[in-house]
């Protein structure tokens, strides 16, 4: 064991089930003892973890193929998770000091199991990428819709953290053109300007039918869809002969105040599907286990050359944590939006 350790941690549960979308209210920061790491057991100080629309899904209990249980009331949150193990118990290989990814987010220290906890190591230049969406956006986009050199990709939620780096990743991967989408004006312009978008729709700005035309005249051969509904109609009409359609998120449910975050309808013309031989397949990280490794060592070269970023913004300390789903809910942030805990 380590000295100096505190007597208790804190940690973000679940006060009660919200009607709608979660608001600051629904959460509590509670107090507790320490935990005490028993053998194969570890105590990680976690330095940052992610905030991600999935936990709307969870806390609405809709889990039916989805590999994470549900959050009830009077639960911790959890999610992904880069800390430093500050207690080992016996028969562990992990020791204090060692930065470790785990899945015990939300809370200010986590007892994990060592074979729950992957050492960060040196793949990537800054530990926070390892909470970054990329693996999605890359599974999606070479195991799914194979992009290829000259391809015009559409990325519905492009400002998110999905779609902050499947646009670049597209075009690192030979896309000729590589078109977004997004509410904001001011994120589409950061999309262009920082993050090498062509061009950016903004539903809600006049009809999507038309701004997509405008963005991609010759019609699209990839869409990366985080959004469903409206927007994956339109890409649906957007779409050329052969288009390969891979979805990876529902925004448009899990962020409806109205739905319960384990739905997201969409009305598409299955009849253009047909006649254009468009395929449209979900993308689910458990089907491509080799995905995470191959990510990871091309995200790494590619930080390290400069040839892509990684947009994220800190919401720094436990006080504002219960806050930071209405946040990232209400799109206030470009990219991966962590809670930062400074060490102590």
């Amino acid at each position: 064991m380590t000295s100096a350790l505190p007597a208790t941690t804190r940690s973000i549960t679940l006060v009660d089930v919200p009607a709608g979308l979660p608001v600051p209210g629904n959460f509590a920061i509670t107090e507790e003892p320490l935990p005490v790491p028993g053998p194969g057991q570890v105590v990680v100080r976690n330095r940052w973890f992610l905030v991600f629309p999935g936990l709307r899904t969870l806390i609405g209990g809709k889990v039916e193929g989805v590999p994470l249980p549900s959050i009830h009331a009077g639960d911790t949150l959890f999610g992904p998770t880069v800390g430093e193990v500050v207690a080992a118990g016996p028969d562990t290989p992990l020791r204090p000091g060692d930065v470790v990814t785990h899945l015990l987010g939300w809370r200010e220290h986590a007892l994990v199991a060592a074979a729950d906890c992957a050492p960060v190591g040196d793949a990537l230049p800054d530990p926070v990428a390892h909470l970054s969406s990329g693996s999605s956006a890359y599974g999606a986009l070479t195991r799914l819709a194979e992009v290829r050199p000259g391809d015009t990709v559409f990325v519905t939620g492009a400002a998110g953290a999905v779609g902050t780096l499947a646009g670049p990743v597209a075009r690192l991967l030979g896309a000729a053109r590589v078109v977004g989408s997004t509410r904001s004006a001011e994120k589409a312009e950061r999309l262009r300007t920082e993050l090498g978008y062509d061009a950016v729709v903004v539903p809600g700005q006049g009809s999507l039918g038309e701004q997509l035309a405008t963005a991609a005249p010759d019609g699209i051969d990839v869409l990366l869809d985080t959004v469903g509904g409206d927007q994956l109609a339109a890409a649906v009409g957007a779409a050329r002969r052969g288009a390969r359609f891979a979805l990876v998120g529902a925004l448009s449910g899990q962020l409806a105040p109205d739905r319960d975050g384990g739905s997201a309808p969409a009305e598409i013309d299955t009849f253009r599907l047909v006649t254009l031989g468009v395929s449209l397949r979900g993308y689910s990280g458990v089907d491509h286990p080799d995905v995470p490794r191959e990510w990871t060592e091309r995200f790494g070269g590619w930080l390290r050359s400069g040839e892509i970023t990684f947009p994220y913004a800190r919401i720094t300390g436990m006080d504002r944590a219960p806050g930071a789903l209405q946040e990232l809910f209400e799109g206030r942030h470009l990219g991966t939006l962590v809670v930062e805990l400074p060490p102590v």
